[in-house]
Order: C-alpha cells, then structure tokens, then sequence
C-alpha cells in the first residue's frame, strides 16, 4: 500500500518530505515485532503512527489500546499497566486486569512515555525484554505477547541524563525511531491543513467555510505554530466560529495567533529562523555588519597602500596621499558615528529599511537576511512607522 492509500485512510494531510519519511518507516516496520518510539512536539499527530502499525501488522485484528502516561496518578500507574489482585491495596476490592494482559495479541500504545515514575520503568523493561510481568500484589508470574509503540515530546537522552529515564529501556523502547515534524517545518502542508479545518468546520456546522487572504495566508505560512496542528485546527475553528466576514484577513488573523507563544517554545540547536528577534540581537547583527564593512574598507586601503609603490612616481604618491586621508578620514567618522548617541529604534529600523532597499522592498528575502521570520519582519515595520 502507497502512502497516499495511508494519509487517506487515516486523515493525514500533507506531502511534507519528512512527514512522508516517518509514514514510511511506520509501514516498514509494521509487519515486525519490533518496539517504536514516536518523538516529536506536542500537537504534531504522533498518536497515528501507532494506530498505522497496528492496522498494518499481523495483529490488525486484535486488540489496540492506548494509554496516556501522564494522566494516571503515580500511585495507580502500576495498577493500571500490570493489574492487581483483590485486596492488594486501600480500594482494590476486585481482582483487575492490567493494559498488558487486556492487549495480549495485540498493540499497546504508551503516549507520554516519560511520565513513568522510574519503579515502573523496571517493571515495563522487564515485560520487554521477557514478556513476563506480576500484578500488583500477586507473586505469580504471567506471560504476554504485546506489541509496544512509545510516544514522548521529551527529550529522553536529557532525561538519561537528569536520571529521570532509564538508558536501557530508552535503547529496548527505541529499536526503530520515528520523528514527527514539527509544523513550523511543513510550511507548504499549513495552507493545506487549515482550508481541510476550515471545510470540516463548515460541514459539521452548515456554515460558509472561512477564507484567507494571501496576505493572511502568508503570515499563516510564517506563524512559527508552537501548539503544531492542534494549535492550527483550534485557530481554524475559531476563526470560523467568531468572525462574520468569511475573508480573512492578515490584520484579523494576527489576533488569533498568540505573539509570546513562539518564544517560549524549546527550539533546536542552531536551527534558524525563530519568530521573535529582540532588539538586542538585531543591534548585534548590526555592530558585527559595521565591523565587517569597516574592515573590508580597511583592506581595500591597505591593497590601494601597496600597490601605490609600483605606479608611476607621481601618480603613485598621489594615491598613497588620498589612501592615507581617505583610511584617517573613515576612522575619524566611524569614532564621530559610534559616539553619537542613538535610539535602538533608529537603528532598528535603519537595519530593516537597508534590508528592504537591498530586496526591492519584498519582505521574505529581506527576513531571510535579517534572520528574522517574516511576521516579525512585518510586526517591527509596523511598530517603527517604515515606509
């Protein structure tokens, strides 16, 4: 089966290369035993990948059950994963079974997987490595046969780390990886994803479906979304609940998109293009510019000084005379500039009408050289008054 045959039957809309590999690899290793571990941020959709497995696998017509981690009390967790016997604690008054007896034959899916508390990390590597496990206040050992499909938005090696996550159930939960993207990563699939929202919302409800503007559309695009398409299906519905004009546009849309939710949200190392960019880095950015052009100036100069030997006598101490006013010159107007004082304002948006300049006033390449995201870009022209 194709993966357009997958995103149709499970609803997943996008051609994002990366989304595309992680279905893959999940079709790959459905027919397996193997254990998964599904990471990736909050919101991405990493609950689909278990249910492709199991669709796709030999144990398709057993059972699949979830269960979330983090929902169920530290207290409980055991209980609920390996089952207990009557009496083996305050409210036990019946013998129960547990997710990995209820799932034997089939798949189990454990979504928030760092949640466990490091006793019952024990235990679920011991149901891993042998299929064996005790319920709770019992001595009898019992045997299952489950598939295990893991899921966490936590980065479990720093969790190693912390000595909050056991090294060797991250190695048996992790023998085949699968890594979500997130959306600010699927650009091209964020259009996509609000208008199947939007149509859904207008479905359900009988209602014209919302529109965007592709000015709207744009900052949508640029949006950095760090609630992903969880984040984007709430926007879309509210936007299709709230807002009588059925086109939106970009000034309406920004009201629906949180502006201090992209700062807050952990980004990988090195990665470019983050949402917000302070007005310190952009003086930064600034200072290191000046400093690249002056030298460049400077080694102009210095090529100018010693070729001016080889010309023709006059000549040549003419161009040593001009090189050394023009190098004294420069200093002496670079001192009086970095003197004066100025406003991060001014230079700000000296910065950003330079960048602009340079790109014909079209505000995505001029982002791209600032290292800003484009909604940024749009956001300081507005608070400095650029025109």
């Amino acid at each position: 089966m194709d993966l357009n045959q997958i995103k149709q039957r499970f609803g997943i809309i996008g051609n994002d290369p990366e989304l595309n590999r992680a279905l893959e690899i999940a079709r790959q290793v459905a027919p397996t035993n193997l254990s998964v571990l599904v990471s990736g941020e909050s919101g991405t959709g990493k609950e689909v990948i278990p249910q492709i497995i199991h669709q796709y696998s030999a144990r398709k017509h057993n059972v699949y059950l979830a269960l979330n981690c983090g929902g169920i009390p530290e207290g409980t967790i055991d209980s609920e994963l390996f089952g207990h016997e009557k009496g083996s604690f305050t409210g036990a008054i019946e013998t129960r079974k547990g997710y990995f007896e209820e799932a034997d034959g089939g798949t189990l899916f454990l979504d928030e997987v760092a949640e466990l508390p490091l006793s019952t990390q024990v235990r679920l590597l011991r149901v891993l490595q042998t299929g064996e496990f005790i319920k709770v206040g019992s001595a009898k050992v019992q045997k299952t046969n489950v598939r295990v499909v893991a899921a966490t938005n936590v980065n479990l090696q720093g969790a190693i780390r912390d000595g909050k996550f056991r090294e060797d159930l991250y190695y048996r939960l992790c023998t085949v990886p699968i890594t979500m993207p997130p959306l600010r990563e699927r650009k091209g699939d964020i259009p996509l994803l609000f208008k199947k929202f939007a149509l859904d919302f207008a479905d359900q409800n009988m209602v014209p479906a919302v529109r965007l503007t592709p000015e709207a559309q744009e900052l949508l695009c640029s949006y950095r979304w760090p609630g992903n398409v969880r984040q984007l299906q709430s926007v879309a519905n509210r936007l299709s609940v709230l807002e009588s004009v059925r086109l939106i546009s970009a000034e309406t849309l920004s009201r629906y998109l949180p502006s201090e939710g992209a700062s807050t949200l952990p980004v990988r190392t090195g990665e470019a293009g983050a949402d917000y960019l302070s007005d310190r880095d952009i003086i930064f950015k600034i200072l290191y510019q000046l400093r690249h052009d002056i030298d460049e100036i400077r080694d102009r100069l210095d090529d100018l000084h010693e070729s001016a030997p080889q010309a023709d006598h006059h000549t040549g101490q003419h161009l040593l005379i001009s090189a050394e006013d023009v190098h004294s010159d420069t200093a002496q107007e670079a001192a009086v500039s970095l003197e004066e004082p100025v406003s991060i304002q001014d230079v700000s948006a000296e910065l950003i009408r330079k960048a602009l300049e340079r790109h014909g006033g079209r505000r995505k390449p001029a982002a791209e050289e600032l290292g800003i995201s484009e909604r940024t870009l749009y956001r300081k022209i507005k608070e400095l008054g650029i025109q």
